[in-house]
């Protein structure tokens, strides 16, 4: 149960990851006012919780072995 709770976790460490970077993506396609405000700090975000990504998957790996 310990493994699969923490597969979940990877996983939605990944999803979260790739929504921030979809989120960045459009807001540079589309430009504007979002983009000039938000682009920096969504990326940063992005940085954070991918780093907390591979945390998650290496503590995963981790258990495993």
């Amino acid at each position: 149960m310990e493994d699969k709770s923490l597969m979940i976790v990877s996983l939605l460490a990944i999803g979260v990851v790739v929504a921030i970077l979809m989120t960045g993506i459009g807001g540079f396609a589309r430009g504007g006012d979002f983009n000039k405000k938000h682009a920096n700090k969504v990326m940063r975000w992005r940085i954070y919780a991918q780093a907390a990504a591979i945390v998650i998957m290496l503590a995963f790996v981790w258990w495993r072995a």
